[in-house]
């Protein structure tokens, strides 16, 4: 008689272990892909963030007109706003007190690596868990397959003649414990290198903005 071999099937003849291996995995796999979206969401509107105010700054409006117009949006600065406002804020309370030109660029700096800080600290969100994923599911679901494929090897044990046909259907389902794991890891570890150079590519942005600003303010505190 024809068996029914398919996913379905197989995963609810499987055991009761394996069934919890597969059970983590698809959790794993749809917790991975909401991390996903939420992070291509935050990084195309870091994106858009980013160029908006690079062409407001470098359209030769005032820096104070720049910090005021920021004091009035409702919601929390990101990336190179967030380190321009951290910057600035220093830089104004510093100068108004007749501080040492080096102590208020030195405050400034420290208060611009601060902001660079917390934007790394929020790009690098849920990075830790699709790297996880991506490098244990694999192990995980190989774990549901060796201990499936045990299970088949234990039953032959009680059958008087082994045939293909009386352990496809035992390997078959530890098998696709392996194939969700592979589901699992690959989008994770592709999405995770991909979220990891975008990060790379961000902070060097915003660090090469952070030295460009402190120039601009270095000739301020200068001229005063």
């Amino acid at each position: 008689m024809e068996q029914d071999l398919s996913i379905i099937t197989l995963v609810s003849q499987a055991s009761i272990f394996v069934q919890a291996i597969m059970a983590i995995l698809v959790l794993a796999s749809l917790l991975s892909w909401y991390l996903i979206a939420q992070r291509v969401m935050y990084f195309n509107m870091a994106e858009r963030e980013m160029k908006r105010f690079e062409a407001q700054f470098w359209s030769g409006t005032d820096l104070n007109s720049l910090y005021e117009q920021g004091a009035g949006k409702q919601s929390l600065p990101v990336g190179m706003e967030s380190i321009f406002r951290a910057g600035f804020k220093e830089f104004s309370r510093m100068a108004q007190r007749n501080i040492d030109s080096d102590a208020v660029m030195e405050g400034c700096q420290r208060a611009m690596r601060v902001a660079l800080s917390r934007e790394e600290e929020q790009m690098e969100k849920s990075l830790p868990f699709l790297a996880t994923v991506g490098s244990t599911s694999p192990y995980v679901g190989l774990l549901g397959t060796v201990w499936g494929i045990m299970g088949s090897f234990h039953g032959l044990a009680q059958v008087q003649q082994a045939t293909l046909a009386t352990v496809a259907p035992g390997i078959s389902e530890a098998l696709v414990a392996t194939a969700m794991g592979l589901i699992a890891a690959i989008p994770a570890v592709v999405s995770y290198n991909r979220f990891s150079s975008k990060l790379d590519s961000y902070i060097g942005k915003y660090d090469t903005f952070a030295d460009e600003f402190s120039s601009i303010l270095h000739r301020q505190v200068h001229v005063r």
